[in-house]
């Protein structure tokens, strides 16, 4: 159905004149109608993410899930917006900035680590009674904690913007999408933040599509919209109780299927078409919550069998049993890391690793002579599906 989706004003930036969109407030005039296709896609995706629920409440530890997916999700947002870091980087990272936190060095990895410091940030807030609601404020820090140290430092972390952006394109004059100029942009974002607040017939999970559309078309800040906004779907599954947890890492569907996925957002803004995004929006958290639960089984059911198989070794010790029933949490590690989780010596911590290895559940991966990493090999495979880099 094509609908007024907006009005367009004249604005002049660097030297240009361009035509700048100001959506129009959410809800989508004439409503959407779920029905036919819509409806059937509607029900796919509840039955799914109830499915990533009870997947996550019937295994032994859900923190092992969480930190997995969070991580996953994590890079493969920051993979769209050109980070050129996978999940292998961003743990070994994490090993490193424990073993040497002086290390201060500031790279791709960085920029995930600040995803996954504004997500904890904006859920710790939301789940306390005296933190900050779900609000502009509140996604104001999260884009602080986002932009920080990173290459987007100098952009006004935590400030909307005061100037004319744009999306696409070499320059304003052939952008494929210029947002709203910043004295109309506060109007668009007082309406986003009704919206967001505002009680609704429509089902959680299309508003959440709407609210991702409407923030990628105000496109407030002047870096980190793309990762803030896919941040949003996060926080409105686990808030509005679609999910337990943030288990569901929707942007390895939107990196797939990148060319449609910015397609479906600029088909909002030029016609109005809320139903072909939302078709494609609920295709995508069906399809990624099937592949969360089977990850998650498979996952668990390898744990299980790597933990037996070292119980079962003639030559196990409790430090070997100690280190594979935390290496899900520490997928990656070094012999000095080891010793500060298992509280032991060195030797001890050596002798852990090295049955693991010969065993093929560790795999050294540094190729260093010293300080070495050793991987969770298997399990990282698995985890890792759809996050290495493209060529």
């Amino acid at each position: 159905m094509q609908r007024d989706s907006g009005t367009y004003v004249v604005t002049s930036t660097l030297g240009e004149e361009v035509r700048a969109f100001i959506p129009r407030p959410l809800p989508p005039e004439p409503p959407l109608e779920i029905d036919g296709e819509v409806s059937t896609l509607l029900v796919r995706a509840e039955r799914e993410l109830a499915r990533l629920n009870i997947a996550n409440e019937l295994v032994p530890n859900r923190d092992w899930f969480i930190y997995g997916f969070v991580r996953k999700e994590a890079v493969l947002s920051s993979q769209i917006e050109g980070t050129q870091a996978t999940l292998e980087d961003l743990l070994a990272h994490e090993v490193n900035r424990l073993d040497e936190p002086d290390r201060g060095e500031v790279g791709p990895v960085e920029e995930i680590c600040n995803y996954l410091d504004a997500l904890q940030y904006a859920r710790s807030q939301l789940a306390d009674p005296e933190g900050l609601p779900l609000s502009l404020r509140l996604l104001r820090e999260a884009h602080r904690r986002l932009l920080h140290g990173t290459r987007g430092a100098n952009k006004a972390p935590g400030e909307f913007r005061r100037s004319q952006n744009w999306i696409g394109g070499t320059r304003p004059g052939n952008a494929i999408h210029v947002p709203p100029p910043p004295e109309e942009m506060l109007g668009c974002l007082d309406a986003f933040e009704r919206y967001l607040h505002q009680g609704n017939e429509i089902h959680p999970l299309v508003r959440a599509g709407f609210l991702h559309v409407q923030f990628e078309t105000i496109h407030p800040f002047l870096d980190g919209n793309g990762r803030l906004g896919r941040l949003l779907i996060a926080l409105l599954l686990e808030h509005w109780a679609l999910l337990d947890a943030p288990l569901l890492y929707i942007s390895l569907y939107f990196k797939q299927h990148r060319t449609s996925y910015y397609e479906n957002l600029n088909a909002v803004r030029i016609d109005g078409d809320w139903e072909q995004w939302t078709r494609f929006f609920l295709e995508g958290i069906a399809s990624v919550a099937v592949q969360a639960t089977d990850a998650a089984r498979e996952l668990n059911t390898l744990f299980e069998t790597d933990r037996k198989r070292v119980l079962a070794l003639a030559r196990t010790s409790v430090g070997a049993l100690r280190l594979v029933e935390l290496l899900p949490d520490h997928p990656i590690v070094s012999v000095a890391r080891v010793m500060a989780l298992l509280e032991t010596t060195r030797p001890t911590a050596t002798k852990a690793v090295d049955l693991l290895v010969d065993h093929d559940i560790l795999e050294e991966r540094s190729g260093r002579r010293r300080d070495r990493a050793f991987a969770y090999r298997h399990y990282l495979e698995l985890l890792g599906q759809g996050t290495g880099l493209e060529e």
